[in-house]
């Protein structure tokens, strides 16, 4: 049996490639850029919103809670009218990429210490390439590649960016199997 400790180093080395890789993604080739649009009356509206004295959190619009609430005709010609989102607000002020970027880090080192969990109870000292990649890389997939889908299922994401994020998930499951079928204990 493979323990955690003869892990280690698969562990850190998936965190750091996923980490490298989905920067890569983000900063220089974009190609989550455009799935971001900008309101034509930004101004107004982050007046509206200031004026409101939101605090940071997640917010839902029309507001509407439970299925008794659903039923209230005045929540119901809201739906009708439009718009109907939801809206994550951040605390004013420069958001901090390091802080972003640890708690990043600290995901993906989660998710590698999960698959080299799972990989040490399934997976035989050994064992092939591919073995070791079947275990580590579903298991990271399943990690990384559901969000996109549920947030288009349940909070309206364009399916176009959900899709992008499942795809960024099969290069994060990739460059871990990859990471872990290298350094597994042979």
């Amino acid at each position: 049996m493979v323990t955690l400790t003869q892990l280690w180093m698969p562990i850190l080395l998936a965190a750091v490639l996923v980490f490298v890789a989905s920067s890569l993604i983000h900063m220089v080739f974009k190609w989550h850029n455009p799935d971001y649009r900008k309101l034509g009356n930004e101004e107004e509206v982050r007046a509206a919103l200031r004026a409101t004295g939101a605090a940071p959190g997640q917010y839902m619009i029309p507001y509407c809670i439970g299925a008794e609430g659903a039923k209230d005709p005045v929540i119901q010609k809201k739906w009708q009218e439009g718009p109907i989102g939801f809206l994550m607000m951040r605390p004013a002020g420069m958001p901090s990429m390091g802080g972003t970027m640890a708690m990043w880090f600290a995901v993906t080192l989660l998710v590698a210490l999960a698959a080299g969990y799972l990989a040490s109870r399934t997976v035989p000292v050994g064992a092939s390439f591919l073995a070791v990649c079947r275990v580590v890389g579903g298991a990271t997939f399943l990690a990384y590649a559901f969000g996109g889908p549920i947030n288009a299922i349940w909070g309206g994401k364009p399916w176009v960016s959900a899709a992008k994020e499942v795809l960024d998930a099969a290069i994060y499951a990739t460059v871990s199997a990859c990471a872990f079928a290298w350094l597994w204990p042979r």
